[in-house]
């Protein structure tokens, strides 16, 4: 396979979590721009993003809070029946508590976890149900630097990604075999609403961009690179990486 019909996803069907803003958004865009049907999941409203695509018809929203499993069995059943049947899974959908280790608080802990870690699990696993008989699928998993390093005052949130790293090399483990492809992607410093305070922040600014490489924050459509690339046939022999997107943050 070769030229563009190597990153061509015409014809797949792809779920992104978290899709309302931010990394969330620029990924369903990414897909829809490779020719994917993509089923916006989210707690708010999906007009925007929808709109993003240039594609509404082959878009569809649905509306789920995934800090209970509850509206899983929903989530799939609903693309389901939209579509006849899911080749993509992004679990992108997560949140993040503040506060020094010393006085972290057990809901704060739950609230992160449930989201970040719980959810991309039972998800992914509700999704392979439909995947595993079919003999194919992308599961790909928002990571983060967190997933390598430590950080500070983000005990849950360092715990929730550290652990999307390590659950996304068991599901490699023991899905490629039978055709899901199953990796994750680790974003840098990326201009979106969650780092509008610290880009606004002139001296936190200037030491985060000091300390990449490339010399800039990336851009969400960046993130969406990486996802459509995994989603693609151009990855049919990638399983279980995580894969930092940075501008080189880690090789410093």
């Amino acid at each position: 396979m070769a030229g563009d019909t190597m990153f061509s996803l015409a014809g797949k069907t792809a779920i992104v979590t978290g899709a309302n803003t931010g990394i969330g958004q620029a990924i369903a865009v990414g897909l829809a721009n490779s020719g994917a049907k993509v089923a916006c999941v989210g707690r708010s409203d999906m007009t925007e993003t929808i709109e993003m695509t240039g594609t509404p018809d082959a878009c569809l929203e649905v509306r789920a809070d995934l800090a209970t499993l509850e509206p899983i069995g929903r989530i799939v059943e609903s693309v389901t029946e939209w579509s006849g049947a899911i080749d993509i899974l992004v679990n992108n959908a997560g949140i993040i508590r503040r506060a020094d280790a010393i006085d972290f608080t057990e809901e704060d802990w739950d609230d992160v976890m449930d989201v970040n870690l719980k959810s991309v699990f039972f998800l992914s696993q509700a999704v392979a149900k439909k995947m595993l008989p079919r003999g194919k699928g992308r599961i790909i998993n928002i990571a983060s630097l967190l997933s390598f390093q430590g950080g500070i005052r983000i005990p849950s949130y360092t715990a929730s990604k550290s652990g999307v790293a390590g659950l996304t090399k068991l599901l490699a483990c023991e899905w490629a075999a039978k055709g899901i492809n199953v990796n994750a992607v680790a974003p840098g410093y990326i201009e979106t609403n969650n780092t509008l305070a610290l880009r606004n922040d002139a001296e936190r600014n200037k030491a985060i961009r000091d300390r990449i490489p490339a010399g800039n924050w990336g851009q969400p459509a960046d993130i969406a690179g990486a996802v459509v690339f995994l989603a693609s046939e151009a990855a049919s022999y990638v399983h279980g990486i995580t894969l930092p997107v940075d501008g080189g943050w880690l090789a410093r």
